[in-house]
């Protein structure tokens, strides 16, 4: 039996016209220049109609057409982060600073196990850092600075063992920081007496950069002694653990014993 006219239609179209929207990583892509405002054409070329994004201008991928970099610094881009970007597997460099983005980050980002560089520094992102980053475990820099996060600095983040840069300053952070992984060599006696817009502290050493300057406050690193025996939700790394740091830090300097 033969088959209907309308199925061989579909076929040449599929044939001729073969479409990005096959291809999942076309689609998150193609979902995430939905979400952007862009004045200067930047995104022009991300055509729907090709068969994978490879041919898109700021767009690199490997040998096998799968996408590794998105590179869209500087970019005079506005609008929101999409889930969809977690869909990128083999991303390795995520390249969206110097924009006006805005919302929050998604969690689906923790997917992305290739990642080696998430930089989204110099925009206007708002909400917590996404606690599923820790399982970027290829990612060596994260920089976070000049948004608008709030909440505390994710505990889980002395798990990635390959990180070497975090900068997560000029934000509304609070609460502790790890004293552990890319945060252990972190002296104490780097803490100056705070005050509401401290400058907070900028460490470089044993190859890892650190940078937690101008935040709301200074955090507390979690080994302070005036932390032991809180309650489990008072500790560091959960929600309560920044209203502790602030009525802590007000009361007395790091170091006084009463």
């Amino acid at each position: 039996m033969a088959a209907p006219i309308w199925v061989w239609a579909f076929y040449v179209a599929l044939t001729l016209f073969p479409s990005v929207l096959g291809n999942s990583e076309g689609d998150a892509l193609y979902t995430l220049r939905r979400s952007l405002s862009d004045p200067d054409n930047v995104l022009q070329s991300w055509d729907p109609t090709l068969v994978n994004p490879c041919t898109w201008f700021h767009i690199t991928c490997n040998q096998d057409n799968r996408v590794t970099r998105v590179d869209l610094g500087n970019s005079n881009l506005s609008g929101h982060l999409v889930p969809e970007l977690g869909k990128l597997e083999h991303l390795q460099y995520l390249e969206l600073y110097k924009n006006n983005i805005q919302g929050t980050i998604p969690t689906e980002l923790g997917n992305l196990k290739s990642l080696i560089s998430l930089d989204l520094y110099n925009n206007n992102i708002s909400g917590t850092i996404p606690p599923s980053l820790v399982k970027l475990k290829s990612l060596v820099f994260l920089r976070l600075n000049d948004n608008r996060l709030t909440g505390p600095i994710p505990r889980e983040l002395v798990g990635i063992s390959s990180l070497k840069v975090v900068d997560v300053s000029n934000n509304d952070l609070c609460g502790t920081i790890p004293t552990s992984g890319p945060f252990e060599h972190i002296p104490l006696n780097k803490y100056p007496i705070p005050t509401l817009m401290d400058m907070g502290i900028d460490f470089q050493g044993s190859s890892k950069y650190v940078k937690l300057g101008k935040n709301l406050a200074i955090p507390v690193p979690d080994t302070d002694p005036r932390l032991r025996g809180k309650p489990s939700s008072r500790r560091p790394g959960v929600v309560g653990a920044c209203k502790l740091r602030h009525k802590l830090l007000v009361k007395k300097p790091i170091g006084a014993t009463k």
